[in-house]
């Protein structure tokens, strides 16, 4: 189970596991060095795109 913390407005996450392959395919498109960024980006996005929804 990863770690996440949120700290001044930054969302921190340690030792988090995502048994994606599918996801990790399109990350492997990119070069190692973009990962946490794309990573960053994509977190991002999915946390954006779920905004409202801690009622349901």
């Amino acid at each position: 189970m990863a770690e996440v913390k949120i700290q001044d407005g930054i969302i921190k996450v340690v030792e988090l596991d995502v048994q994606d392959t599918k996801a990790a395919a399109v990350l492997a498109e990119y070069p190692e060095a973009r990962w946490p960024e794309v990573t960053r980006r994509a977190i991002k996005i999915g946390l954006g795109y779920l905004k409202g929804g801690a009622q349901d």
